[in-house]
Parts: C-alpha cells; structure tokens; sequence
C-alpha cells in the first residue's frame, strides 16, 4: 500500500529557511532508515510557495486561471514528502511517528494519505 507522508510548510520553510544541520542529520538518519527497511519510494522537499505556480478552474471548460505564488491567502502549504509502500495503515503511522519533528522548533506537522493505486 502506498502512502505519502506530507511535511507541511511553516513560517521559517515559506520564508526559504533550511533546516538545521542538526535537523538535516536526523531527517538523513530516517531517511536512512526507511531505505534499508525497502519502504522509501521516493522523498523530496519542496521550495517556497514563492517559487510556485497555483492553476484554479473556476469556470467549467474554459481555461485555467494562472496565479504566481507566495500563496499567503492559504492556511496550510506542503514543504515536502515522502511516499513509503508498507504493508498498512498502520505500518504508515508507525514510520510517520518515527520521523523527526520535519520543521524544528516545535512547527513540524506531517500528514498521512494513502495514494490511489
């Protein structure tokens, strides 16, 4: 079963801030450690809103509305994932649990959703 683990973005993440080398270890270790178990798919961060690009479709069959980032109207951005294939529900949570908080400082939050397959 496939699962993204989705790193929201945070103040420091959206202003273009890199983790500490501390936090770079830690998530190396885990990282590390999600390779040798086989259940890293793929993993990558993101860059701020700031460099992205958001299409709406407001309008059904008419082409879509073009917006240049930062998003700042949006409560919740993403800064990163990884997608791991485990057994279970529960297996995701338990590697999701064992991640280090992906933010610092206390803003960390992760979300886990299984991916269609």
């Amino acid at each position: 079963m496939l699962f993204m683990l989705i790193v929201k973005a945070s103040k420091n993440s959206e202003a273009g801030n890199l983790p500490s080398q501390e936090l770079r270890e830690a998530m190396s270790r885990y990282n590390e450690e999600l390779v040798n178990a086989g259940v890293r798919v793929a993993a990558k961060g993101l860059h701020p809103s700031l460099n992205g690009i958001r299409l709406s479709f407001p309008n059904p069959g008419e082409k879509p509305v073009i917006t240049d980032g930062p998003f700042t109207e949006s409560k919740e951005l993403i800064a990163g994932f990884i997608l791991i294939d485990v057994k279970s529900r529960e297996e995701a949570i338990e590697w999701a649990m064992r991640m280090p908080d992906p933010q610092g400082h206390g803003e960390g939050q992760i979300e886990v959703r299984q991916v269609f397959e």
